[in-house]
């Protein structure tokens, strides 16, 4: 858990989410990238749980560096992910740990989450094709619910990207594409914070940017599944007049595209040619 001027209430629950789970043997790494917020040392002081190793950084070296530094300190079979403002359910690492140890196949896991405070349940994709596919347009496994195998990593040589930061983790995972399978556990056992000031809504413009150039990225180097991804994928696209009234919508599904009028008047269908990515960056 890196940690970064996180809101006392927010990071007493993440903590208290980790300590309070049923499996009890792990070790609990949080890294402080704020050095100057002295106010951290003070909270994660006052849990005297032997299990945490408490790091600080002496000068901010940002997200991805700060993730990587983790992995290196890291020693335990498996590595868990919870972000700063997150919560992880009593039962997360005692099942994702349980599915690890009797899956040696799968080097990733990752579970369904909830939002905090809207209460809205997120599923994504259960099977390793489905995984696969879906990494070819987005993040498809939640970084605050994974669990990563860390031999995987090691033989690996896969490590966050700060030039992706803050979609750090979805090129990790495409990274990791040739070099283990994946799986989602469906169920609920993590919580996402939404909030005003994390990652997503601070650095959304940064995001996309980030989202589109990881998108290039895992396309380039899985070409084949990048063309299967094209022949599943349904794409909608609406244009609403005065954002309102839906004028024309397009629908994408493979090599075929449909444009209706008012959402259900059928105006044309065409094929397209598929054109596969370049072969180098």
């Amino acid at each position: 858990m890196p940690i970064f001027k996180t809101p006392e209430v927010y990071l007493r629950e993440a903590v208290e989410s980790v300590l309070g789970q049923t499996f009890k043997d792990f070790e609990f790494l949080i890294l402080n990238d704020s050095p100057a917020n002295t106010e951290l040392d003070t909270i994660i002081a006052s849990y005297e749980d032997e299990r945490i190793r408490y790091i600080r950084n002496e000068e901010n070296i940002g997200i991805a560096a700060s993730r990587n530094k983790l992995l290196e300190l890291a020693q335990g079979e498996y590595i868990a992910v919870l972000d700063h403002d997150d919560i992880a359910l009593p039962e997360r690492l005692e099942k994702q740990a349980g599915y690890l140890d009797s899956h040696p196949e799968i080097g990733v896991v990752g579970c369904r989450v909830r939002e905090v405070p809207s209460g809205k349940h997120v599923t994504y994709p259960e099977e390793d094709l489905d995984i696969r596919l879906g990494l070819m347009w987005g993040c498809v496994i939640p970084h605050t619910g994974a669990m990563i195998r860390r031999s995987v990593l090691q033989q690996s040589g896969v490590r966050y990207e700060s030039i992706f930061s803050p979609s750090e983790d979805y090129a990790l995972w495409c990274r990791l594409i040739p070099h283990t399978h994946f799986h989602n556990l469906q169920e609920e056992l993590a919580c996402y914070r939404k909030h005003a000031i994390n990652t997503s809504i601070c650095q959304s413009e940064q995001m996309k940017k980030t989202t589109f150039a990881v998108r290039a990225m895992v396309a380039t180097a899985n070409p084949m599944l990048y063309q299967m991804y094209l022949m599943c994928a349904t794409h909608t696209e609406t244009i609403r007049l005065f954002g309102v009234l839906p004028i024309l919508k397009r629908v994408r599904c493979g090599i075929r595209e449909r444009v209706y009028l008012f959402e259900f008047l059928l105006l044309y269908t065409r094929k397209s040619v598929i054109k596969m990515p370049p072969t180098g960056m």
